[in-house]
């Protein structure tokens, strides 16, 4: 990165006048920099402020003077974007040049930009939403590198729009925003996807299914997010088979849905219909069989319910919103299943599967991009969940694996990773063994709590926050929230985030037996996943065990860098010390 030259940035007032001001200055200065500025590529960024934020535009041209007059110029009467921001006072812009900017680099910087500026809280509208993001190019190794230095001299500029980049990296946004560059596999899944929506809609086929199966952390969620994303810009650009579509994104999750509504907000995809990213029964209720929607995209399909319960009256989240959509885009684990009420019998499972399969609409993510390890790592945590077996603890130059020995040792080193800037986002998460009620305290009128000999923590989204504490966090994921350092994450806050480092307590329903893990569903305090269901035939069977080892999988499967881990169980804790040859 050092060989890596410093970007040439320049702040000036949106204008004509102010760039003729500044070419005039740099032919003076520095004939370098004039040739950077305004004979190479640039990336640019207009912003300014509005009385509920910062409203900002990022593009990239091949010549700064020309296409700053075609904005105030031509654009600005066709497009409302460009007519509100000419008409704003005090804009800025920030142009950026390099000596390595070539199109394909300005592109991929310029995506860049708007994937970061997407999930900052203080800017409200992001306009030019386009995603660019180039495949590999001669200076490609570069992107990490120069984007780098150049948000860093941005941010000596203006600290309140350019924040640390680690500060934006932690972003529940920024994880699920649209304009992360793609995988290979993400991108060839995306492809196949848009064909099938193609074809689909050009042959006016209702009820196909494409179902997308991945594991935790295969990346299902920004696969989605583009997808939606890109749903919305071929409507928006008037493509004639897009043209005035209904497309709904549902999730059946309050923090997830959260995050998606503030992204979307942010790039005008809520504009004019505010109800297109909402949860499967609200979906269900508002969209009827006669007037379906085009196309329906479903993240954390595993969570659709598959039974009646309180508001919904159906039978089947799934079979209502196929009834109710010509195309509908599943993203479903089925190891993250969790309680009765979204317990899928196999038969059905199965046939929906084989049905996208027969269609050609079957898809499966298999490339783990979420935790940033060797694959000896994966094994071992797959080994712990999947065949229940303690494999010795493996040396990973890339990821901190540890046992610890007591619930102190793993709280105060998640406290210390939490504290320090370059390890970043770190909490505390534990297996639903600890009773939690989220509508009143318990019978000492305290806080629910996680209990393990003397130590005692909080459990996690606590109603009774004082109303300041509740201003401040509004918006944020659970995990973002500063108090949130004092509490323990469940299943049912985390699934679906990911953290840098995760401290996993794993409590007394799991425990260690006969040389190989077990699960006890009636130490478990979540009476969601040991309660018994009543399937199709009436007969009535408990799933405890299955919905545990799920648990445990979603609670191990979040740690980016780091997984640290304490068992409740004497046993299963042993177990794991001894594994850790390395202590």
């Amino acid at each position: 990165m050092s060989d890596i030259h410093s970007p040439e940035i320049y702040e000036v007032d949106y204008s004509a006048k102010a760039l003729s001001a500044l070419k005039h200055d740099l032919s003076e200065k520095s004939r370098q920099a004039e040739k950077l500025i305004f004979e190479y590529p640039t990336v640019y960024i207009i912003n300014h402020k509005e009385n509920h934020g910062i409203s900002v535009y990022v593009g990239e041209t091949a010549n700064i003077s020309r296409r700053t007059i075609q904005h105030l110029g031509e654009d600005s009467p066709d497009k409302q974007d460009w007519l509100k921001i000419n008409r704003a006072e005090n804009v800025k812009m920030f142009v950026v040049g390099h000596d390595f900017f070539n199109k394909s680099l300005t592109l991929d910087i310029e995506n860049k930009l708007m994937l970061y500026m997407s999930t900052l809280d203080g800017v409200k509208n992001l306009y030019n939403r386009r995603s660019n993001d180039q495949n590999d190019y001669y200076t490609s190794d570069m992107l990490d590198d120069i984007f780098s230095k150049v948000w860093c001299k941005l941010r000596e500029k203006n600290r309140e729009l350019f924040p640390l980049e680690r500060l934006v990296k932690d972003s529940a946004l920024f994880k699920a925003s649209p304009f992360h560059k793609l995988t290979k596999e993400q991108t060839d899944a995306k492809d196949k996807i848009h064909l099938k929506i193609l074809e689909a809609l050009t042959r006016d086929i209702d009820e196909q299914l494409i179902f997308v199966d991945g594991a935790a952390g295969t990346g299902k969620t920004v696969l989605l997010s583009s997808l939606f994303y890109d749903l919305f810009k071929e409507d928006n650009e008037y493509d004639p088979i897009y043209r005035q579509k209904k497309n709904y994104l549902l999730v059946n999750h309050d923090e997830q849905l959260n995050v998606y509504q503030q992204i979307m907000e942010k790039l005008g995809v809520l504009k004019n219909n505010k109800q297109s990213v909402t949860k499967p029964t609200s979906f269900i209720n508002k969209v009827s069989p006669e007037e379906k929607a085009d196309v329906v995209l479903i993240d954390e399909g595993h969570l659709l319910l598959t039974q009646g319960k309180q508001s919904y009256r159906g039978k089947n989240h799934l079979e209502d919103i196929l009834k109710r959509a010509k195309v509908v885009i599943l993203i479903f684990d089925k190891n993250q299943i969790l309680t009765t009420e979204q317990y899928w019998e196999d038969h059905k499972l199965i046939a929906y599967q084989q049905e996208a399969r027969v269609r050609d609409n079957y898809i499966e993510l298999k490339n783990q991009i979420r935790i940033n390890a060797e694959q000896k790592t994966i094994n071992w945590i797959r080994t712990l969940v999947d065949h229940q077996h303690v494999l010795p603890v493996p040396n990973d130059s890339r990821y901190d694996l540890r046992i610890m020995d007591t619930p102190e040792a793993l709280n105060d080193l998640i406290e210390v990773k939490a504290k320090d800037q370059e390890y970043g986002l770190s909490r505390l998460l534990a297996t639903y063994d600890w009773p939690y009620s989220s509508n009143k305290l318990d019978s000492k009128n305290e806080y629910w709590k996680v209990k393990i000999d003397n130590w005692t923590k909080p459990w996690n989204l606590l109603s009774h926050e004082p109303k300041d504490i509740k201003r401040k966090i509004k918006g944020l994921a659970w995990a973002e929230q500063p108090q949130t350092i004092n509490q323990v994450g469940s299943t049912f806050t985390i699934q679906g985030f990911d953290l840098n480092y995760a401290g996993v307590i794993i409590g007394p329903s799991v425990v260690y037996r006969n040389g190989k893990v077990q699960f006890r569903p009636s130490k478990s305090a979540n009476k969601k996943a040991t309660r018994r269901r009543t399937l199709d035939d009436g007969s009535k069977q408990s799933f405890g065990d299955t919905f545990l080892r799920n648990e445990l999988n979603v609670l191990l499967t979040r740690g980016v860098n780091g997984l640290y881990i304490y068992a409740v169980d004497n046993e299963l804790r042993e177990a794991l010390l001894k594994a850790d040859l390395r202590l």
